[in-house]
């Protein structure tokens, strides 16, 4: 889905969403729908890194990703959560320094329809608020965002401050985006690190022992 890919990376806003709803409609898995997404999410982070992109694209992108979702959701389907209540809480934000929304979007409608009872904190999100919302909201797994490597130390302090508040045990953290890897993951004290929102669904189901 190149055409799709290069409309969301190029901000050709109605034409991403008008080709996202020729494919679903013609019956091609939602979820390559959302790859084609995360590609776009991939090269528009390259583009903001090496300086051709800036904040007001970083916007557009998520405001294009959050509108897709509302499409996309409907053909998405799971058998996880149905019949009953939620099978757990999932809290995520972006961190603090970044303002990226696209991945962070895409995670949040996976879970949700995947049975998570859901609270997303935005973007720019501090440290401190990420424990007073924990406290609050009593999540079992935390996750959190960043589009940039300048996010780990965000995504760092964010797992002391839990520790510091004597949450880190009762709550999983993970970390995802495009520039996320083991050694990130090792840095910041996560429990997993994902570059794709599709297998942070894999790990939250095993976390809670779905």
């Amino acid at each position: 889905m190149e055409d799709l890919v290069n409309a969301v990376v190029e901000m050709m806003e109605d034409d991403a969403l008008a080709l996202a709803k020729k494919y679903l409609q013609a019956g091609t898995p939602p979820l390559q729908v959302v790859e084609a997404y995360k590609e776009a999410l991939k090269i528009i982070g390259q583009r903001f890194e090496k300086g051709t992109y800036f904040v007001p694209e970083l916007i557009l992108a998520g405001e294009m990703m959050n509108t897709a979702s509302d499409v996309i959701k409907p053909y998405l389907s799971s058998e996880e959560g149905k019949g009953g209540g939620k099978i757990g809480k999932f809290l995520l934000g972006t961190v603090e320094g970044d303002i990226h929304d696209i991945g962070k979007g895409m995670a949040a409608m996976l879970m949700d329809i995947n049975g998570f009872e859901v609270k997303d904190l935005g973007v720019d999100v501090p440290a401190k608020r990420f424990v007073e919302e924990a406290a609050q909201f009593q999540p079992d797994i935390i996750g959190l965002s960043g589009l940039l490597t300048l996010s780990y130390d965000s995504m760092k302090q964010v797992v002391q401050a839990l520790k510091d508040a004597g949450m880190r045990d009762k709550v999983k953290v993970i970390i995802g985006g495009g520039q996320m890897d083991a050694h990130a993951c090792a840095y910041v004290g996560a429990d997993a690190w994902v570059i794709d929102a599709v297998a942070g669904i894999k790990y939250a189901l095993e976390w809670v022992g779905k």
